[in-house]
């Protein structure tokens, strides 16, 4: 059962903000496909999750936008991205990925704030059929979950929305750094992630999560669509295409642009003095509140690199 639990924690951990979609499966099975089109033909301007970062007094920097989790069939490194990773004196993501607290800062802060749990927010029905979900992604029902944030108890089966073998750019990232003798870092804490989290209603949260798992098969198209466009680098495109699947702009607000402004100031801290390799979600990157821009607007030059 611990083996069990701590695949579960890493998929939590490799989820948050990437791959969060909430209105209904059949709305967003349906914007997803036109916004895959709308990318492959804005492709060619905005086609590199490989950005430079230099100025305003840090060292030449890197940054680069991930998905938490795609088909190991569609996972791809270019060597521009490796040499700028390998280049670099240390990498930062979102969580310190290395921090050897994680899983129990995680446990100590998914619980609702309210005591809230599960089995009170939705039908008895509905509780089993995130149990019977949880079961065949896990090996293990819902009661160990039962008090966690829904929208957290969602990521834990993430990769029942995978065909094949699921892949990390966290996890790869991570093994290049310690291979490389590089230290590792994060633009955020545990604590952080879950509270950004918090700032939605349990209920709402609650509604969303029995919403993936009453269209498991609209949200797994949804997810193929999402890894098309992630293929096409287009930033922005990844942006309007999170952004509007992630439950509106309130959801949006707390979950990508608030965290987004968060860390403009500790890119600038964390890259004044070593060069550093930055990998974060890729709908980060783009749209007016996309670090891309945020940066260049707090006297950064960022620079497009093929890739």
């Amino acid at each position: 059962m611990k083996n069990v639990m701590s695949k579960a924690l890493v998929a939590l951990v490799c989820l948050m903000v990437s791959f969060i979609s909430y209105t209904t499966a059949q709305e967003k099975a349906a914007a997803a496909t036109a916004t895959t089109l709308v990318a492959l033909e804005k492709a060619e301007n905005n086609n590199t999750l490989l950005w430079k970062i230099e100025g305003n007094g840090i060292q030449t920097s890197y940054l680069y936008g991930t998905i938490h989790l795609i088909p190991q069939a569609d996972f791809f490194i270019a060597d521009a991205t490796k040499t700028a990773m390998l280049s670099s004196e240390q990498v930062v993501m979102e969580l310190k990925m290395d921090d050897p607290n994680m899983q129990m800062a995680i446990m100590q802060n998914a619980a609702m704030k309210d005591g809230s749990t599960l089995d009170k927010l939705v039908s008895e029905e509905d509780y089993k059929k995130v149990d019977e979900l949880l079961k065949s992604a896990l090996g293990m029902g819902v009661a160990p979950f039962n008090g966690w944030q829904p929208m957290l108890t969602s990521s834990l089966f993430l990769t029942k929305f995978i065909d094949g073998t699921p892949a990390s750019y966290e996890g790869s990232f991570m093994a290049m750094a310690k291979e490389a003798n590089k230290e590792l870092l994060g633009l955020e804490t545990v604590s952080d992630q879950v509270n950004a989290m918090g700032e939605i209603p349990y209920k709402k949260q609650a509604e969303l999560l029995m919403e993936t798992v009453n269209d498991m098969e609209g949200m797994k198209k949804i997810f193929a669509d999402l890894v098309g466009v992630y293929k096409t680098q287009d930033i922005n495109a990844l942006h309007d295409m999170i952004a509007d699947q992630s439950g509106g702009e309130e959801i949006a607000q707390f979950m990508i642009y608030k965290r987004n402004k968060n860390w403009i100031p500790k890119i600038g801290e964390l890259a004044k003095d070593k060069t550093t390799f930055f990998a974060v979600g890729s709908g980060h990157l783009g749209g007016e509140l996309g670090v891309v821009n945020l940066l260049k607007e707090a006297g950064y030059t960022i620079t497009p690199i093929a890739n």
